[in-house]
């Protein structure tokens, strides 16, 4: 971007506009310069005026202003190697980390965006998701120093009531998250880690051992609002909770936990599209699950790599993926997995074979798996709800327009109970696959009972 100048902060927007005019860059390019989503960008260059100072160091930043404009502005001129500021609330960058950084590091930060979460701050929710946000979280996983010993003199004591409580509060938060969305209790998330989880780690008394539980189980609730914010397709503030969340794995030196966590970023990397991340992402699990020593963890990687894979039509790696994963999961021992892992079982990879299948056009192969999917626990809604729309989208690929509007209703049923903007997207990818059939009876009224239920297309 230009290294221009601005007489003040109601004057970004004729600076948008004159980078627009003089570079051709859209409002998008514009906003991933910047770290802002593109509608966030349109206000602005609209005539909305920006006072938060995060969003001006951002776009300072992104825009690569001198000393004398940052200056201009009210901001704080950057140093030669600008040191960071724990806690503030903007995407992580492919730069330089801190070489020093501790767990209590970590702890600011995160106390930071849950309270920013919790309080809707606009910078926050207009931080928008970028793959290379992920690249120095994975590249510290692996290369940061042994952690330090979590302990803490604060003033109230923290014990295993306190630790049990929050994984208790996690197991019942991820049950509502299966079975209604992630949109049904994602701001109570938030709120529980801001009200709750902050005050032991910020003030606790601890040793080691505590701590390391604390953080560990800190961690677990921190990458379920990830996954809560990736369904409602809260995608920076998913990035910002799973980076913070593998941060505190690391410290709680739980490899498992941070397979884990690498293999979410890897699927929300791979939904929006960054297929190389994802792959990244999803190699980095299986390694650490290995370390982990967690066959079922290691199985999960392989389907995420499988998934990228297809998604980059590399059949051929993807199948030998997808070969791992099946050997993988027929090997493992699931009774000792933790509880966080129960949802990956014989209905899930299922599920992920016909998600591949289905990205390679192999879609004789894709409605086999996408079938057995079906065969789940029925607390998982959502997952059941995602499963049906694929099996319809194969139909409907598949030129068979009435048996994609009949499995399509029932994932349709089941949507409406639920507040995922996932099972939205899916529906709405199977209503553009039925468009060729519009003049069918059953596609019409299919077509007309999704847009009476989620709305009219836009």
């Amino acid at each position: 971007m230009l290294a221009l100048s601005t007489r003040s902060w109601s004057e970004i927007g004729a600076l948008f506009r004159l980078i627009a005019s003089l570079t051709g860059a859209s409002q998008s390019q514009i906003g991933a310069a910047v770290g802002l989503e593109q509608g966030y960008v349109s206000r602005i260059m609209a005539g909305r005026k920006v006072t938060s100072i995060d969003v001006l160091e951002r776009i300072a930043d992104g825009c690569r202003m001198p000393n004398q404009a940052r200056i201009t502005m009210g901001l704080a001129a950057r140093q030669a190697t600008s040191p960071a500021v724990p806690g503030r609330l903007t995407p992580d960058r492919p730069s330089e980390p801190p070489a020093n950084r501790t767990w209590q590091d970590d702890v600011r930060s995160a106390a930071e965006l849950w309270r920013g979460d919790v309080n809707r701050r606009d910078v926050l929710r207009q931080v928008a998701f970028h793959s290379a946000g992920y690249t120095l979280p994975a590249l510290r996983w692996f290369t940061a120093p042994d952690p330090a010993p979590i302990t803490q003199p604060g003033r109230n004591a923290v014990g295993q009531p306190e630790i049990d409580t929050i994984r208790a509060m996690t197991g019942t938060y991820r049950q509502l998250d299966n079975q209604y969305g992630g949109g049904h209790a994602r701001d109570t998330v938030a709120r529980y880690l801001h009200q709750e989880v902050t005050p032991l780690l910020t003030n606790g008394r601890f040793d080691h051992p505590t701590g390391q539980q604390l953080l560990n189980a800190a961690a677990e609730l921190a990458q379920l609002a990830g996954w809560q914010a990736y369904d409602t397709a809260h995608h920076g503030i998913a990035q910002r909770y799973l980076t913070l969340a593998l941060d505190f794995a690391h410290a709680a030196a739980d490899d498992g936990l941070g397979a884990e966590i690498l293999a979410a970023m890897s699927h929300q990397a791979t939904y929006l599209g960054h297929t190389t991340a994802g792959l990244d992402l999803a190699r980095a699990a299986g390694q650490t699950a290995h370390r982990a020593g967690l066959p079922v963890l290691a199985a999960e990687a392989h389907v995420m790599q499988a998934h990228a894979l297809a998604k980059a039509n590399d059949e051929r790696a993807c199948a030998t993926a997808l070969h791992h994963a099946e050997q993988t999961l027929d090997r493992a021992d699931r009774s000792t997995d933790p509880q966080w892992l129960s949802y990956f079982d014989e209905a899930y990879l299922s599920a992920k074979f016909g998600h591949c299948f289905h990205a390679l056009g192999r879609n004789t192969h894709a409605e086999r798996f996408a079938a057995r999917s079906l065969r789940m626990n029925d607390r998982f809604v959502r997952g059941k709800a995602f499963n049906l729309a694929l099996l319809a989208n194969i139909h409907a690929h598949q030129g068979q327009p009435d048996r994609a509007c009949a499995i399509g209703a029932q994932a349709l049923t089941l949507t409406t109970q639920l507040r995922s903007a996932r099972a939205v997207r899916y529906l709405r990818d199977l209503q553009t696959q039925l468009a060729p059939h519009r003049r069918l009876p059953a596609v019409r009224h299919f077509t007309g009972r999704i847009n009476a239920t989620l709305g009219p297309r836009r």
